[in-house]
């Protein structure tokens, strides 16, 4: 399975979620790729941010090399399953569907469409929101065992 997690600037809630995925599917043994990306481009290139990095590395996962980029329409290509933050992200993201197959692998993390935070503008958001990301990806992950 491919997994493509998406927030807007790819430096807080996104990479968190693709080092949370790829740590509980490799602690599963699941044989899934897993990304990130934004809807932005502000920060393509770039390390995340040293908040969600502490965080990670608090909770015994490193993210400090990922790297940011845009989201893009052939990412419907590549990914079986796209994972969203917020309703802001969703559209952006169905707005590059080509088509019903693009749009069906459309989802949010949370369930029953809740957002994910962005932690960007208050520290003390970046615990709860790695707990939030955990426990989706959690339950994703024991769901193809």
């Amino acid at each position: 399975m491919k997994i493509l997690m998406v927030c807007l600037g790819n430096i807080c809630r996104s990479p968190l979620a693709e080092g949370i995925m790829r740590h509980l599917a490799n602690a599963r043994g699941l044989d899934w790729e897993i990304d990130s990306a934004g809807t932005g481009n502000w920060h393509v290139g770039h390390a995340p941010d040293q908040r969600s990095i502490k965080e990670a590395r608090r909770n015994g996962i490193d993210i400090s090399q990922l790297r940011g980029r845009q989201f893009q329409a052939d990412d419907f290509d590549t990914f079986d399953r796209i994972y969203v933050m917020d309703h802001n992200n969703y559209a952006d993201v169905l707005r590059k569907a080509r088509n019903e197959s693009d749009k069906a692998k459309v989802q949010y993390l949370l369930p029953r469409q809740q957002e994910v935070p962005d932690p960007w503008f208050d520290d003390a958001l970046f615990a709860p929101v790695f707990k939030m990301i955990y426990e989706a990806c959690e339950q994703l992950t024991a769901q193809q065992q």
